[in-house]
């Protein structure tokens, strides 16, 4: 049709009026046409509500209509008397505006907007209020203040200051110090935080917390080790959503807000640490390892009759917060030693060598051997002295730590020892719930192998497994589980209780009490006790056991000359055992006595926590005695009242 309409307008016979009068008659029909697909086009829009795959509505709904996340509170972790050790806090980053076209209001009596943007007359105050409450350098800040051009050529009108833990203190008084000198365009942005208010607080077993996404703060934060990955469900809680209506510059309008999710706060966490306890803790391990520098230490104090841990720590720690020391040290410790690093124990496990010699009947007590040394096989296997001190019986075997004592009686066990191993939980985990936790080795495929295991080599423990070992000696013979969560708390107040839970009878009581018995010798028997120098507590009877364990190389599969692993294990007070204290040391400096190192940490927190309990005895004997006088008193002015109503 187009092609006919135009040969006729080529079409010479016709007259100039025709001419025009055809061309007219053409544009007229052509802006019918395309008007007519125009108003086609707008009904199908308007009635599909779609252009192409966009819809309309959805359109409209992000220009006019806006949601966003309702971060839900990460729950609070407390110590057993409640006081906070993690809690949900919010950070700070800065941000200058340097755009001038950023104005406020209308100023009535100067008709003139209010400048919010980094005017250069305050430019050196700025750096200068910022470099003294921040880490930031002078020249640093003046240096990003510069106007700049991005790739494009444009100039950039924002730009962030590096660093996002600015806290709402320091945040205050740099607010304070800009209003002060009337300065205006540096802004503070919010970004979602976790705050540990005790610094080095048993780092590895509370864990940290940081952003779950860094590109996305939404999606909040998520425990990274410890109790806050461990219990990360129950802490977090569940994000809600609102919706509202927004106004041109996509800010939400006033009363529009509707809560479309609730959102749930975390539950709170109540561990069985002690603060008192687990601060001294900290500052004595600071003290031994800034001074002495060893490799590693560990240290745990636990209820003997509940499994509670009290206080618990290791060095090389770090500052939750900060993560000064996990990541800005020359060789950081990323593993919980606790429970993710066996090692082999030494001397420490003897007395479980002896308490399943005594449950199988081949330990006597006063039967003697010769020390010094034994051969197994093609090995031959030295006590700690390797010239021996002549003759002693199997209790001063434990006494003064015999290797050959322990060979003896493995070998009147033979392969029953091994049953006896993991009947007293290792080689099996202990259900911590710790992330990474490892269940330890256990070489007993020759007899050398299953010799050394009895002395405390060969075998690889945690301190966990230890811990849990030395509950059945303390408990009459029941083996208890090492907890460090007292309860979790939901948002309605609801409790939900960890309780004591036994997880096995390894040895009958009469066995428990001999082995405990025993193990006082090493505090209080002058000439045998390889404690008693060290270990002892004013005023307390305290079983014990040292160990000194030599190093084996995984890489070279030998023994390493003169790197030890040292450790105690105090169960005090020894009569009644209250507590379970386990310290390890690894390769302390040359000329250094590791034994002086480990009861620095160990007697102090121990007597603390003794005598703590001594007071509270004290206590609550006198208030018993008060009330029984005061019963009394009762009693007798009831009888003087029936007296005086009977005549």
């Amino acid at each position: 049709m187009i092609k006919k309409l135009i040969e006729l307008c080529k079409n010479k016979t016709l007259s100039p009026k025709e001419n025009r009068r055809l061309t007219g008659v053409v544009f007229f029909g052509t802006a019918v046409l395309v008007f007519s697909i125009f108003i086609f086009r707008f009904i199908y829009i308007v009635g599909v509500g779609k252009v192409g795959e966009t819809s309309l509505g959805t359109q409209t709904q992000e220009i006019y209509q806006g949601s966003s996340v309702v971060q839900a509170k990460r729950g609070t972790i407390y110590d057993r008397n409640g006081l906070v050790i993690a809690e949900d806090a919010t950070s700070y980053s800065l941000y200058a505006i340097l755009d001038k076209n950023y104005l406020g209001i209308m100023d009535p009596d100067t008709k003139e907007r209010e400048k919010l943007y980094v005017e250069p007359k305050n430019k050196k105050s700025i750096a200068k209020i910022l470099s003294k409450y921040t880490d930031l350098e002078e020249k640093d800040i003046l240096e990003r203040l510069k106007p700049k051009k991005n790739k494009q050529g444009n100039l950039i009108t924002q730009v962030e200051f590096k660093g996002r833990n600015i806290s709402l203190e320091t945040k205050n008084k740099i607010e304070k110090a800009f209003e002060k000198k009337d300065i205006k365009g540096i802004y503070f942005t919010e970004h979602p935080a976790r705050l540990y208010p005790n610094g080095v607080f048993s780092p590895y077993l509370i864990g940290y917390a940081n952003l779950a996404d860094k590109e996305d703060e939404s999606k909040g934060l998520t425990g990274q080790m410890g109790i806050e990955y461990a219990f990360n469900k129950e802490l977090k809680g569940q994000n809600g959503k609102i919706r509202y209506q927004k106004d041109r510059q996509q800010n939400p309008l006033p009363g529009s807000v509707i809560v479309e999710k609730e959102a749930v706060d975390g539950k709170d966490i109540y561990t069985t640490l002690d603060s008192g306890l687990q601060s001294r803790l900290e500052d004595l391990m600071t003290e031994t390892y800034d001074t002495y520098g060893p490799e590693d230490i560990t240290a745990t104090l636990m209820e003997a009759k509940t499994g509670k841990i009290l206080a618990a720590s290791q060095r090389p720690g770090f500052n939750p917060e900060t993560l000064e020391g996990l990541v800005d040290v020359d060789t950081p410790q990323w593993q919980n030693l606790l429970v993710e690093m066996p090692f082999e124990p030494g001397s420490t496990m003897k007395p479980f060598t002896v308490a399943a010699a005594i449950e199988l009947g081949v330990f006597n007590e006063n039967a003697t051997f010769e020390t010094g040394g034994i051969r197994v096989g093609d090995a031959l296997i030295n006590d700690h002295m390797p010239e021996g001190i002549g003759t002693i019986t199997y209790r001063q075997a434990l006494a003064w730590s015999s290797n050959v004592g322990m060979v003896h009686l493995q070998q009147a066990m033979d392969m029953r020892w091994l049953d006896y191993i993991k009947q007293f939980g290792f080689v099996k985990t202990t259900n911590s719930g710790l992330r990474g936790e490892n269940v330890g080795t256990l070489q007993d495929e020759t007899t050398v192998d299953r010799a050394m295991s009895a002395y405390g080599q060969a075998i690889s423990v945690t301190p966990f497994q230890m811990l849990q070992a030395y509950t059945a000696i303390t408990n009459e013979g029941e083996m208890i589980k090492p907890r460090f969560i007292d309860k979790v708390v939901d948002t309605d107040g609801k409790a939900k209780r960890q309780k004591k839970e036994i997880v096995g009878k390894p040895i009958k009581k009469d066995t428990a009490n001999k082995v405990l018995e025993m193990m006082i010798d090493i505090t209080e028997d002058e000439r045998y006790g390889t404690g008693k120098n060290f270990y002892k507590i004013d005023g307390y009877h305290v079983a014990a056991k040292t160990g000194t364990a030599q190093i084996f190389d995984n890489n070279t599969g030998s023994y390493l000359e003169n790197q030890y692993l040292y450790s105690v294990v105090q169960v005090a007070p020894a009569e009644d055992p209250e507590y379970i204290m386990y310290v390890t040391l690894r390769r302390p400096p040359v000329g250094v006595q590791a034994e002086e190192l480990i009861s620095n940490i160990s007697n102090p927190l121990l007597k603390r926590a003794l005598d703590f309990d001594a007071k509270n005895q004290k206590k609550s004997a006198a208030q018993d005695r008060k009330d029984e006088e005061a019963q009394e008193i009762a009693e007798a002015k009831a009888r003087e009242a029936k007296k005086q109503s009977d005549k």
